[in-house]
């Protein structure tokens, strides 16, 4: 059975999952789904057409599904999808999506996002994250599975970031982040590779040994970026994490690319 509290206003036409708890004075707009087991904790505000999977915690004065920030926004009811077993902290917020950016916000499952994080319209963020104090997404970014977002880091809109990325705090990001990699600096330059979320993948030594070597030919290599992706190309077979990384970096087609600053070859 849901427990709401008397202080609560839930609008007609929204659905609240058994065994969902809704604290004192939250607002459920009238297109919201909530799963089961949930827990508003109080002072939640949910609107648009938002869905939360089952199992999610959401703390005092959090915003889902508030009008995106897009001065192209006119009104429309557009979505946010947030999977299960979420984690939203203190004043987070996470915007419903565009029209001309598909209509959705999506964010996956067992996410942590801690207090005064953002996610703008249209983003597209995996599973398993992690968002430090204020990380901040501007809209259309796509975040992959088991990103590590810093305090205070944000991603420049359209921005992609892929899997097992960390992002350390303070920094910036505006070009695209390769699967794996470690960005660091105001502006985000790869300091090598994230080994330490790797060894919590299970990747074995042989495994590390294989991708540090192909991240060292890709980037420190000689000759100019495009000649050593050629020269890498070979090697998509030998382990799925470069796959991985060598798709990612033909998705983004002539995008930016996050790049190891000139000093040093850490890996």
């Amino acid at each position: 059975m849901s427990r709401i509290d008397p202080t609560a206003r839930i609008e007609d036409g929204a659905v609240i999952g058994e065994g969902t708890s809704i604290g004192p004075y939250c607002i459920i707009g009238p297109h919201v789904v909530i799963g089961a087991n949930c827990k508003l904790v109080a002072h939640v505000y949910v609107t648009a057409q938002t869905t939360i999977g089952d199992g999610c915690t959401i703390y005092p004065f959090v915003s889902l599904g508030t009008p995106p920030q897009s001065l192209a926004y006119r009104g429309e009811l557009t979505r946010l999808q947030i999977g299960q077993g979420c984690t939203i902290r203190e004043q987070s917020t996470m915007s419903a999506g565009t029209v001309g950016g598909g209509g959705i916000t999506r964010v996956g499952d067992r996410g942590y996002f801690m207090n005064c994080s953002h996610i703008g319209h249209d983003c597209i963020v995996g599973n398993d994250v992690i968002f430090a104090t204020s990380a901040t997404l501007g809209g259309h970014c796509e975040i992959g599975d088991f990103v590590f977002m810093g305090g205070l880091s944000a991603v420049h809109q359209f921005g992609r970031v892929g899997s097992q990325v960390m992002v350390s705090a303070l920094t910036a990001v505006r070009g695209d982040v390769i699967p794996y990699g470690l960005a660091n600096g105001q502006f985000a330059h790869l300091t090598g590779l994230n080994v330490v979320g790797m060894k919590r993948r299970k990747f074995s030594r042989e495994r590390l040994a294989k991708v540090r070597s192909f991240y060292l030919k890709l980037f420190h290599g000689p000759g100019v970026f495009a000649e050593r992706l050629d020269a890498t190309r070979h090697l998509a077979g030998t382990d799925p994490a470069i796959a991985e990384i060598l798709d990612f970096i033909d998705a983004g087609k002539h995008r930016e690319l996050c790049q190891p600053s000139k000093a040093g070859k850490a890996a």
